[in-house]
């Protein structure tokens, strides 16, 4: 008796579903991914074998390169509350939209004094502007004490917790230029910050 043949049919699968998920993944690591910002000035920054991520709020970072420091701190609010201090302490009034301009900002390089024209300019205005960072030295117009002194409070405030620091400094900086912002830092009494450094290869 002959064997009955079964007609074979050809496997489809639908792969709908799969693409549906695989595109979602993608908007959210997307939309959860902080762009990484460019610095005003280039920091050839040491190399170090630990490793621990930067911390995504409550956190400020203070830039030193070709003898200049910069100063950034993150969250909209706190940048908001910080220049509202400033503008407090050196007795220059904000608007509201240059409040607004300054929290966009990831990094400050300018002379308060010419705050107000800088935020006055487009963003690609500003970034080709040539920033010649924070005025640091050992008189009462460091304007990196204050610009340190109103973050914390202004974390404090919109947050209720202590501001965490750290430099992320040139490998060819010269010490006076370090020495000045630990000094800044410790007339706070800030004797505990970090140091932003690159990842070094063990050597085994």
């Amino acid at each position: 008796m002959p064997r009955v043949k079964v007609p074979r049919k050809s496997t489809a699968i639908d792969m709908t579903a799969m693409c549906d998920v695989a595109f979602l993944l993608l908007t959210f690591f997307i939309l959860s991914a902080k762009p990484k910002t460019q610095d005003p000035v280039h920091a050839d920054i040491p190399a170090s074998t630990s490793i621990q991520a930067l911390p995504e709020n409550d956190f400020s970072t203070i830039l030193v390169a070709q003898g200049k420091a910069f100063f950034s701190v993150e969250g909209a609010e706190i940048r908001m509350e910080t220049l509202k201090g400033m503008g407090d302490q050196y007795k220059i009034a904000f608007t509201p939209e240059e409040l607004k301009q300054f929290a966009a900002l990831e990094t400050v390089g300018v002379p308060i004094a010419n705050l107000k024209q800088f935020l006055a300019l487009s963003p690609k205005e500003r970034s080709s502007v040539q920033q010649n960072g924070v005025q640091v030295d050992t008189t009462d117009n460091n304007e990196l004490y204050w610009w340190i002194k109103n973050a914390r409070k202004a974390d404090i405030v919109v947050h209720n917790k202590e501001l965490r620091i750290a430099i992320k400094g040139d490998s060819k900086e010269e010490y006076p230029t370090i020495a000045k912002i630990i000094a800044t830092l410790q007339k706070q009494k800030v004797n505990k910050f970090g140091l932003i450094t690159s990842l070094k290869t063990v050597t085994k």
